[in-house]
């Protein structure tokens, strides 16, 4: 168990997933967040990496890549058509129900596509074992800087989308035009997960209860009673 001086930053820490975005593009360096150069950026020998969850997070990239400090991740505003951000049925290592990708005809989502290079790139899926990097192809996605995409890779949840009264759920946290699925915060998804699962838990200790486990996978229907 933790102790009662990191309790609230572990429970703090779940509920602020995805965790705060820049509005547009920028350049992340160590736990400095720049933004882009008015020329255009070099982005040869990188990949574009498409990030809807923590990965477009500053709080996010500064620990997944605290071992290059000094190294220049660029992360461009996209938007993406056809797909949504959709909760996954699992809760991951650090107490949050993290996000998928799920296709949804005629939405667009606001999201990021990051540029790792071949350091950067092992690091960030280290910190992604329930996910599994894919290639997205002939999609439509727009990003700034006059960039169109028709291929991205992007980490796919090992464990499908959740579930939610038999439907796929939102993240409200991610802007879209056109969304199909009904949307839940973080702290809503949490806490009926927690109703259903450990009804006699606060919200506080079942965060911490999957916390001290490792998290918890699959999750089942979200179905209330």
């Amino acid at each position: 168990m933790a102790e009662p001086a990191d309790t609230g930053e572990i429970v703090k820490r779940a509920l602020a997933y995805p965790y705060a975005k820049p509005s547009g593009s920028f350049i992340q360096v160590g736990e400095h967040t720049l933004e882009t150069p008015e020329t255009k950026l070099d982005l040869s020998g990188r990949t574009p990496l498409l990030t809807y969850g923590s990965n477009a997070a500053p709080e996010a990239l500064t620990r997944k890549l605290a071992a290059l400090p000094a190294s220049e991740l660029p992360v461009l505003r996209a938007e993406l058509d056809d797909f949504d951000v959709v909760y996954s049925a699992h809760i991951s290592p650090h107490g949050s129900v993290p996000a998928t990708l799920q296709g949804s005809p005629g939405t667009s989502i606001a999201i990021h596509v990051a540029y790792p290079d071949a350091d950067q790139l092992p690091l960030l899926l280290l910190s992604e074992p329930n996910y599994e990097l894919v290639r997205l192809r002939d999609v439509s996605c727009r990003l700034e800087g006059d960039i169109e995409l028709t291929e991205v890779d992007l980490f796919l949840s090992r464990h499908g989308c959740l579930s939610v009264a038999g439907a796929e759920s939102a993240l409200a946290a991610t802007p879209a035009r056109g969304r199909k699925f009904a949307e839940m915060s973080e702290s809503e998804v949490l806490d009926l997960a927690r109703s259903l699962l450990a009804p006699e838990s606060s919200l506080e200790r079942f965060i911490l209860e999957c916390v001290e486990a490792g998290g918890l996978a699959p999750l089942p229907d979200l179905t209330t009673p």
